[in-house]
């Protein structure tokens, strides 16, 4: 008896794909957008080796290796630039992440589903306003003679505060600017992992008289543990990356030194100074760091027996 021949690889593939055609059309979109603003994109990185001038062109443009890559280093401008953009990120990461933590757990614990959705709504409001309108309201807020120097001089008898302009107040400004805006929009994967837990857990602790904190410790937060992990790995990558918009729009001659990051330092000396080689480098050498970040970070949660990002 002759035995049926067995399917080959390539017709297995052109059946899955058969099988898979509108699912994998439903991704087309996505993949396009990747592929056309992302990875083709990716081609540029080459000017980081070449001495790259608008008038030779780019493939013209003669290599120089690795000189752009020292000058980083040598550069003490860099140097202030990349501590500043670390500086920032990690405040955000001790500041701005727990905080969207905390208010996920208070939203949990409201009772009244009306009120509940209301106060969602709310905080997620500022999330949905652009920078500049974030940072108009606090130029309104902080100048001079804005409404926090009134009320200080008013009722305090104290001499206006320079916040705009004196450098020591930029990155706490751009902290509570970041927690105001973003809190509330972070709180949406938090809540959906609270939804998940089984109210039996919460049934069963409350019989062993649980108080309602002992409730949040013991079960509550153990059941946010996995997602807090990848949100922080993610976080992670983009350590280097510290927003552009927000922190250009900051900027003045007063807080430069305290204020300027990689990706205004990039647009400074890429697009006004026309070193678009130089800039490139800059950018790339970021891509790096936050890539080794997360590799790191993903081998750290694996081996604290956490699943980790892959």
């Amino acid at each position: 008896m002759k035995k049926n021949p067995k399917p080959s690889k390539n017709n297995s593939i052109k059946q899955k794909l058969w099988r898979d055609r509108y699912l994998l059309l439903l991704l087309l979109p996505g993949a396009l957008y990747f592929l056309i603003y992302r990875y083709i994109p990716m081609v540029g990185i080459l000017l980081a080796f070449k001495d790259y001038s608008p008038f030779i062109g780019f493939i013209d443009s003669p290599w120089v290796g690795l000189k752009y890559f020292r000058l980083i280093f040598e550069d003490a401008e860099v140097v202030q630039v990349i501590w500043n953009t670390l500086q920032i990120s990690l405040l955000q990461i001790v500041f701005a992440f727990p905080i969207s933590i905390i208010l996920a757990l208070m939203l949990n614990e409201l009772r009244n589903q009306l009120y509940k959705r209301f106060l969602q709504s709310i905080v997620y409001m500022p999330h949905f306003l652009s920078w500049v309108v974030v940072v108009g309201i606090t130029v309104i807020f902080l100048r001079s003679e804005g409404l926090v120097n009134n009320v200080l001089g008013t009722f305090l008898d104290i001499n206006p505060i320079p916040f705009l302009t004196d450098p020591a107040m930029f990155k706490p400004i751009v902290i509570l600017q970041v927690i105001w805006k973003e809190s509330g929009w972070g709180t949406i994967l938090f809540l959906a992992a609270l939804s998940g837990i089984s109210p039996h857990l919460y049934e069963a602790a409350v019989m062993d008289g649980a108080s309602r904190m002992r409730q949040i410790w013991h079960i509550t937060l153990p059941a946010l543990k996995s997602t807090i992990v990848i949100l922080l790995i993610l976080r992670l990558g983009n350590v280097m990356d510290s927003g552009f918009e927000q922190i250009f729009l900051m900027l003045n001659p007063f807080n430069m030194e305290s204020g300027n990051v990689l990706d205004t330092y990039v647009y400074f000396k890429g697009i006004q100074q026309a070193n678009f080689s130089f800039a490139t480098a800059v950018g790339l050498f970021k891509g790096i760091i936050g890539l080794i970040l997360v590799v790191l970070a993903n081998r750290l949660a694996k081996r604290f027996g956490e699943e980790g990002l892959y």
